[in-house]
């Protein structure tokens, strides 16, 4: 008995081996990984490398992806950061801002004005099924644009003065049926905290024993739904009520962002909260009205399907700007603010979609290490911040839908523990 045992233990060890993604690599290369993985430096036997490599394979093979963040403590300050950028980018400037604002709502007029045209007779039938899709995505991606905006406002970046800031964030956050106050409340503490495992607010990695064995890998099917239902209802409902992405200490307590007593606010901030929720439904009842006066099905060709757009903008950016093979996480003592706050990655989404999205996509890094700088300071301070940061300093070039499956199929969990974790997908 005891020797069947040790035999079937054996062959299923021999098929593994066999099977090992990164066969071929050569061990000098291997042993590179593995300290770019934080894999035990006692581990230098060529299988016992490719053991502890296979949960990373597919993110290692893939020809697209940069390099992994060091795992060194950066020798640099957040001061030597902030003096490489000339002082003029950390300028809030309330004339430019609202003219970027008013350009956008003018192009959303523009468009919804356009839109009128589209099921007029003077067209041929098919057209409309061509130029509505067009319609929403366009007017989605400016509406994403005037998000962003809202979001400056959130960080006070938008002008000097508070009251400015948390109006006009408000007013276009609640239009974008956006909890104004309690997102932003939230969304500070996210990059107070961004890059730990324990704290971060959202998109905090899974751990292992979230999982049952046989749930880690999926199909493509299933991959491909998952995806879907995370880019539509991953945002609004999924996060904004349930928590969803949010970290494991406040399961099974009150994380509604439209709760005044939800674990993250202060009791100072109940009424901040309240105040959102009363925006927020005034937003909504004016959505109610709309559908009463104009009828449902224009309301929801003209605002509901942009909308959605914007959601699905909404966590794909953020999503893809936390999400990835090379980016750490951290626990404990190797966990601190700046180290944190390098764990996030600028993407392009074409010249086009960038300059639209107000260049959260490309310039995030920035963002993240200096929240209160107005966007369109960003990409001068970026072009300062790389010389400072040398290889911690993460862009990614990989196209949009690549690095979404590769994101989301190789980024499955962390170890439950580990001071510093990458994600694993077996």
């Amino acid at each position: 008995m005891g020797k069947g045992g040790e035999k079937s233990t054996t062959k299923g060890l021999t098929a593994k081996k066999a099977n090992w993604k990164l066969a071929n690599m050569e061990t000098e290369v291997l042993r590179k990984w593995a300290k770019a993985y934080n894999i035990d430096k006692k581990v230098d036997e060529r299988d016992a490398l490719l053991e502890q490599l296979e949960p990373f394979a597919d993110g290692i093979l893939d020809p697209y992806r940069p390099a992994n963040l060091p795992l060194e403590m950066p020798k640099f300050t957040l001061k030597e950061i902030r003096d490489a950028i000339p002082k003029h980018c950390f300028e809030r400037n309330m004339l430019t801002s609202f003219t970027h604002l008013f350009s956008d709502l003018a192009i959303i007029a523009t468009f919804g004005y356009l839109a009128t045209y589209i099921n007029s007779p003077l067209l041929p039938v098919w057209a409309r099924y061509v130029l509505w899709p067009i319609y929403w995505f366009a007017q989605g991606a400016v509406m994403t644009g005037v998000w962003v905006l809202s979001h400056e406002c959130g960080h006070q970046s938008f002008s000097e003065s508070e009251w400015v800031n948390n109006t006009v964030g408000t007013i276009f956050h609640s239009l974008l049926l956006v909890p104004y106050h309690s997102w932003r409340i939230t969304h500070g503490l996210h990059h107070n905290n961004t890059g730990s495992c324990d704290n971060d607010e959202v998109f905090c990695p899974s751990k292992k024993s979230d999982f049952a064995s046989d749930m880690i890998k999926e199909t493509p099917i299933v991959y491909a739904f998952q995806i879907v239902r995370m880019l539509t209802v991953g945002w609004m409902p999924g996060y904004l009520v349930f928590n969803a992405t949010g970290p494991e200490k406040y399961r099974g307590k009150n994380a509604n962002h439209f709760s005044p007593s939800a674990v993250f606010f202060k009791p100072e901030e109940y009424p901040l909260i309240v105040q959102t929720d009363i925006a927020f439904f005034m937003a909504l009842g004016l959505l109610g009205y709309c559908i009463y006066t104009f009828g449902f099905v224009n309301v929801l060709m003209y605002y509901l399907v942009p909308y959605m757009v914007v959601n699905y903008h909404l966590v794909l950016i953020t999503y893809l700007q936390h999400t990835d093979v090379y980016m750490p996480h951290f626990r404990g003592a190797e966990w601190n603010w700046l180290r944190g706050a390098l764990c996030t990655v600028d993407r392009s989404f074409g010249a086009v979609l960038d300059h639209t999205f107000h260049h959260i996509t490309d310039t995030h890094v920035c963002h993240h290490i200096f929240s209160k700088m107005p966007f369109y300071h960003a990409q001068e301070a970026t072009e300062h911040i790389k010389r400072v940061l040398g290889p911690y300093y993460l862009k990614d070039d990989t196209s949009i839908a690549h690095a979404l499956w590769r994101s989301f199929t190789c980024c499955r969990y962390v170890e439950n523990d580990g001071n510093i974790v990458f994600y694993k997908n077996e």
